[in-house]
């Protein structure tokens, strides 16, 4: 059998990036780095996540703002999109995409942490797991 391990990307400050998913997402620290390039890992709150968050100086950080949410994010379970966009918003995310209802019934609403990167807050009307 093969799992996936983790997910990572390249971010301009990293430490930050990782308090905030922390703080406001409910991730917790398993691993970091105190020097360059200051890797997190950092696991969701249901720990079958884990994202890799650090700034690699070799590589250029992509420009997340500027990229359509529908290329790239980060989708999140919740039972109250609406009241989490509230709290997000208040902790510093941007609204990217106000709420849709697809076919299927699933209510999603695209935002932008506070450096730029989708995330999408989703309430399914059928799980996915």
């Amino acid at each position: 059998m093969i799992a996936v391990e983790h997910v990572a990307w390249q971010v301009n400050d990293p430490q930050a990036v990782a308090k905030w998913y922390i703080e406001n997402l409910g991730f917790r620290v398993l691993r970091k780095m105190e020097n360059s390039p200051f890797t997190h890992f950092i696991a969701d709150a249901g720990g079958k996540v884990v994202l890799e968050i650090y700034n690699n100086p070799a590589v250029n950080v992509p420009a997340y703002p500027s990229m359509n949410p529908l290329h790239l994010h980060l989708a999140f379970a919740t039972a109250d999109p609406e009241a989490e966009r509230d709290r997000l918003l208040s902790a510093g995310a941007t609204v990217a995409e106000n709420m849709i209802i697809t076919p299927a019934g699933d209510k999603l609403i695209m935002l932008r942490d506070p450096w730029g990167f989708a995330i999408q807050l989703c309430k399914r009307s059928k799980p996915m797991m």
